[in-house]
């Protein structure tokens, strides 16, 4: 049967491009490995990663512990069921909105492995033993990636895991052990850590997250410190062993010794690309499964195969994969784009979680830009007292010749819904003036942003032309 486009993966850059093309009129068939839609993103990622968060804050009551004490639960004693029965009615939500787009957009969908077999024609491996052919005119290689698991780790999928086989068997250890401090990594550590379970987080590298502004991960730090999260830097994993009781020990590169019921193992993740034939096609991939492709319209050096999402590495976000399906469609049927904004946003669902957009102060000053930076204390803000906060930052970066924004850096709670203020300023080269001049409401977080601005415009010099509001009043924080 022949297409107008294949779609090889259902996670939200796959399900993206599959509609886009739907909707401009093309036919469109997407390949599934699995036996449900939904990709990476819904059955191992994105969605059980920010569910579990959601509910261990809600259980442990950790958003009341401002007010109530460290002491505090809601419910006193959380196991994997717990956090497993939410788990389970999020993902069949997920799965059913997304049948039902698919469905009203006509977009046809089998489940099983797709392997090229020509540039323009895929095979698809049943589990009944059957493999259909398909054709299609452009294909789309959305197949997302699988965490990296080294031969020298004794996986068990039990006491030594990766983030694929903790969400699928939840259970709370008595102590945990994170080997990589990348994005899966803290988050895990992190909500782990708010159900009081120490949480020691291994890393090679002496600094982490290094596209964050620092002096953001300076108070992310600084917070998970005084929660009791240790943290090895610069500590090489070289083995990992069980001992006489089946717990696992972590052997660093200093012969130090970390023992911990649970070891959970995030250094990297590569892409799903073996076993996909994409040497009939001609392609390659890095050392980490991962594509190339070109930045503004996800072409492969096949122009009619497009690759999209984690598969082609950084960002590798569920918001941004979107994007990038939505633009290779658009491109491969020759329908007009908008240009794309400059600045996209970074979200990290930590616990505090961290978003950022633009540039960060590291950034600025590598760039030799004259600037003043504001921040403001959520703890500062009426909404902090409100909801009892004790931590939680905001951080802007404003340019001093023409006061524009540069860049804004969250840490705190709600930073990943308070970030889209400053992408849209940003985005629109807005100012400071915006932020003094306009009405926040009040009580909220995103008053933030005026705070933050008016200690940032307390401390610029004036301007050389002595005109407008700004020029003549100096504001009081």
């Amino acid at each position: 049967m022949r297409y107008d486009m294949i779609v090889i993966g259902s996670g939200p850059s796959g399900r993206r491009a599959a509609i886009q093309a739907a909707k401009l009129g093309r036919s469109v068939l997407v390949v599934e490995n699995r036996l449900r839609v939904g990709g990476v993103s819904v059955h191992t990622g994105t969605i059980p990663s920010k569910t579990l968060r959601e509910t261990v804050l809600n259980l442990s009551g950790w958003r009341e512990r401002g007010f109530y004490g460290l002491a505090y639960r809601v419910k006193k004693d959380i196991d994997g069921k717990d956090l497993g029965a939410r788990l389970a009615k999020t993902l069949d939500y997920e799965i059913d909105v997304l049948e039902h787009q698919f469905a009203r957009n006509g977009v046809q969908t089998v489940a099983g492995n797709a392997r090229f077999l020509h540039p323009n024609r895929l095979a698809v491996a049943q589990r009944d033993g059957e493999a259909p052919e398909f054709e299609a005119d452009r294909i789309v290689v959305a197949v997302g990636t699988k965490p990296y698991r080294p031969a020298h780790i004794p996986f068990d999928d039990r006491s030594i895991v990766d983030s694929d086989s903790l969400v699928a068997e939840m259970r709370v250890p008595r102590s945990l052990a994170v080997v990589g401090a990348g994005v899966i990594g803290l988050e895990y550590a992190t909500i782990f850590s708010a159900l009081d379970v120490p949480v020691t987080i291994i890393e090679p590298r002496t600094n982490f997250l290094e596209f964050i502004d620092r002096e953001i991960i300076d108070e992310f730090v600084h917070d998970l410190r005084k929660r009791g999260v240790s943290f090895r830097l610069g500590c090489k994993l070289e083995s990992v062993e069980i001992d006489g009781q089946g717990w696992p020990v972590a052997i660093l590169d200093d012969r130090r010794r970390i023992r911990s019921e649970m070891l959970l193992y995030a250094a990297g993740r590569v892409g799903a690309t073996t076993g996909i034939g994409l040497e009939t096609t001609g392609l390659t991939t890095d050392a980490r499964g991962r594509l190339s492709v070109d930045a503004s319209t996800f072409q492969t050096g096949v122009p009619h195969i497009y690759a999209v999402g984690d598969v082609i590495g950084f960002p590798s976000l569920a918001s941004t994969s979107m994007e990038q399906g939505r633009i290779a469609a658009c491109h491969a049927f020759g329908a007009p784009l908008m240009p794309a904004p400059q600045f996209f946003p970074y979200g990290i669902y930590a616990v505090p979680e961290i978003s950022t957009v633009g540039l960060t102060e590291e950034q600025v000053r590598a760039q030799r830009i004259p600037y003043e930076v504001g921040v403001a204390r959520f703890r500062e803000t009426s909404r902090g007292h409100i909801m009892g906060l004790q931590s939680g930052m905001m951080k802007m970066i404003f340019a001093l010749d023409d006061q524009r924004l540069l860049g804004v850096h969250i840490v705190g709670e709600g930073a990943t819904e308070l970030i889209h203020i400053g992408q849209a300023v940003l985005n629109l080269r807005g100012t400071l003036e915006y932020f003094v001049q306009n009405t926040f409401n009040y009580p909220t977080l995103a008053e933030a942003y005026k705070i933050a601005a008016l200690d940032a415009f307390n401390r610029m010099p004036p301007p050389a032309e002595n005109s407008g509001v700004l020029a003549s009043c100096r504001a009081v924080t």
